[in-house]
C-alpha cells in the first residue's frame, strides 16, 4: 500500500490561509479534527512568535464560530476551534481518506502524509482540485513486505550478511568468509544474495 506525501496549497480567502499567511513564521499543527453536521470541529497546537495576536486574529474570523484557549507557554498555544469551512475535513470526507495525524499547516501550505490504496489517493487529489486546493507531491512510496518478498532462507542470509557487515561501506566481511560462515558454498551464497538484491531492487523500482 502507498504512503503519500503532500504540500497542499489553501484556497485563498478561507480563515486558515489567510491567518497562516498573516503570520509565515507560525506553525499551525492540527492534533485533532472531525466534522460536525455543517462545520468542522479542530485541536491546533500553535508555535511561534506573538501568539496573541496569532489568536486573536483567529477569533476574530467570520468563519469561526467558536475557540477556546485551553493552554498557553512561552512560544506555543493550545487552541480548540469550530469552523464553517473545514476543507481538509471535506475533502477527507468525500474521499473516505483517512486522514493522518498531526499535520502543520504553515505559510498557506498544509504537509499531510497518507497511506492508502492508489484509488483512495487518487480520489482524494480529485476531490482536493474540486474544493480549488493546489497541491504538489513530494513522494508515493510503494513499501515493501520483505516477510513475503522473501524466502526463509534468502532471510536467513541476508541477515548473517548485515550482522556480518557483508554490506557495510567499507566491507567487513567477504564473500567466502560468509558462505564459511552461513555453511554453503561461495556460489550459492553469491546466486542466493543476487537473487535477494533483485527482488528488493525490482520491487523499489516499481514502487
Amino acid at each position: 500500500m502507498p504512503t503519500a506525501k503532500l504540500h497542499i496549497t489553501l484556497p485563498d480567502g478561507v480563515w486558515i490561509h489567510e491567518v497562516s499567511t498573516a503570520h509565515p513564521e507560525t506553525d499551525f499543527r492540527v492534533l485533532a479534527a472531525f466534522p460536525a453536521d455543517d462545520t468542522g470541529v479542530g485541536l491546533l497546537e500553535l508555535a511561534g512568535p506573538d501568539l496573541p495576536t496569532v489568536v486573536g486574529d483567529i477569533e476574530r474570523h467570520d468563519e469561526i464560530v467558536s475557540l477556546d484557549l485551553h493552554q498557553v507557554s512561552e512560544g506555543t498555544a493550545l487552541v480548540e476551534f469550530e469552523t464553517t469551512a473545514p476543507l481538509l475535513l471535506l475533502t477527507v470526507r468525500e474521499s473516505a481518506m483517512p486522514l493522518e495525524l498531526p499535520f502543520t499547516i504553515r505559510d498557506g501550505e498544509a504537509t499531510v502524509e497518507l497511506t492508502a490504496s492508489r484509488d483512495r489517493l487518487s480520489a482524494f487529489t480529485t476531490q482536493l482540485e474540486s474544493f480549488g486546493m493546489r497541491f504538489d507531491v513530494e513522494y508515493i512510496r510503494e513499501m515493501v513486505d520483505s516477510e513475503s518478498l522473501l524466502t526463509d532462507r534468502q532471510h536467513e542470509l541476508l541477515d548473517a550478511a548485515v550482522e556480518a557487515g557483508y554490506y557495510d561501506t567499507p566491507r567487513e566481511c567477504s564473500l567466502t568468509e560468509l558462505a564459511d560462515r552461513a555453511g554453503v558454498a561461495k556460489s550459492t551464497a553469491s546466486e542466493t544474495l543476487h537473487r535477494v538484491e533483485e527482488k528488493i531492487i525490482k520491487q523499489y523500482a516499481e514502487g
